[in-house]
């Protein structure tokens, strides 16, 4: 099947620490002690590391470490990011009260235009 090498195996590797976003929209985690480790993904994983109402967060993000200074996360749809809060881990959503919609990445409601909230669920189904 010529579509099987296609895809990328999903890493296993983690990285964790509180979210720190620099200029030109790049990203890093703070580790527990204190490196800065640059943060990548697509996109709409890019929108979450780089939406300011989780600046300084406790993060948990799975993905592929690159180098000592770089994590490559994997991609929106494997759901590779994470809260850590109050002793538990949450999974990054975003939520428009007035349509009922949920979406993966911030930015406004497809259907009202109005800006969605975050809302940080524990488990990964909506």
């Amino acid at each position: 099947m010529a579509l099987a090498g296609a895809f990328r195996a999903a890493s296993h590797d983690s990285l964790r620490g509180r979210l720190r976003q620099l200029s030109g929209n790049k990203s890093a985690l703070e580790t527990a002690s204190g490196k800065l480790v640059e943060v990548r993904g697509d996109e709409p994983t890019t929108g979450v590391l780089n939406d300011r109402r989780l600046a300084g967060q406790d993060l948990e993000l799975i993905g592929e470490r690159k180098s000592t200074d770089l994590f490559l996360v994997d991609p929106i749809h494997t759901k590779a990011m994470f809260v850590h809060k109050d002793g538990k881990r949450y999974f990054i959503t975003y939520w428009c009260d007035i349509c009922s919609i949920r979406t993966y990445t911030p930015g406004k409601c497809w259907c009202c235009q109005e800006e969605t909230r975050i809302d940080l669920r524990e488990r990964l189904e909506p």
